[in-house]
């Protein structure tokens, strides 16, 4: 049973503006306009709870207003609280924090889904899924870092897909409905070992932005993930 769905899930290419050229980012966006992508994703970071520092509402409020997207948003932030508000304002669609941000991670997701907005939580490599399967009913997206996080361009670390598998078998055998996302080290290879494994939301970074024909980068990933599929599919045979 657990093959079959895993055969007929849906996916997603979420190109993440954190490898964009920081001087241009509305044209960047608009570089992946096409309509296989519903979402960018926005990697919030403060320079506390990673060693970078990047965006804040004011570039979420601008995408939302120059682009079409939807905006999957992602704080690698301490202090959670204090920013949401902020961030549900600017405008983000989905809003994702660290369980190793905060001890009191369902609280904080309740308070996104009462902005009306989907809430996720999400894991450092280094984190075992233990520390999150009793708030597992109550999100709507887990994202699984394949990196530490904090800078882009890092090379995905092969544990994690098992880590994503054994998420995928807790999902599954719970009757859950939460997305898998994956983010880190995303390429067309690694893409389709990801959504092998259960990810349905890819979030790739260099392997779009890294490239100077962007649809034919993300058209690429699309591809192998659509291999993956078939040849998943000829193998229930």
């Amino acid at each position: 049973m657990q093959k079959m769905k895993t055969q007929n899930r849906k996916f997603q290419i979420l190109p993440s503006i954190l490898s964009a050229d920081f001087g241009k980012f509305i044209e960047e966006a608009q570089s992946v306009d096409i309509p296989e992508i519903e979402f960018l994703h926005v990697d919030v970071m403060d320079g506390h709870f990673v060693p970078n520092l990047t965006f804040g509402p004011s570039l979420v409020e601008s995408l939302r207003k120059h682009t079409r997207f939807k905006l999957d948003v992602h704080l690698m932030i301490e202090d959670v609280p204090q920013y949401l508000p902020r961030f549900v304002d600017a405008g983000a669609d989905i809003l994702t924090f660290h369980q190793e941000a905060e001890r009191h991670s369902q609280r904080y997701i309740q308070k996104i889904k009462e902005y009306g907005i989907r809430a996720g939580i999400s894991i450092n490599p280094a984190t075992p899924l233990e520390s999150i399967q009793w708030i597992l009913a109550d999100v709507d997206l887990v994202l699984i870092m394949s990196v530490n996080p904090g800078f882009g361009g890092q090379k995905y670390i092969p544990g994690s897909t098992e880590k994503i598998a054994e998420l995928n078998r807790l999902k599954i055998s719970r009757g859950l409905d939460f997305v898998i996302e994956v983010d880190g080290g995303i390429h067309p290879a690694t893409a389709a070992e990801a959504y092998r494994a259960g990810a349905e939301y890819l979030v790739a970074g260099n392997a779009v932005f890294g490239e100077p024909d962007r649809p034919k980068a993300i058209r690429k990933i699309i591809q192998s993930v659509e291999r993956e599929k078939i040849e998943s599919s000829s193998r229930l045979v």
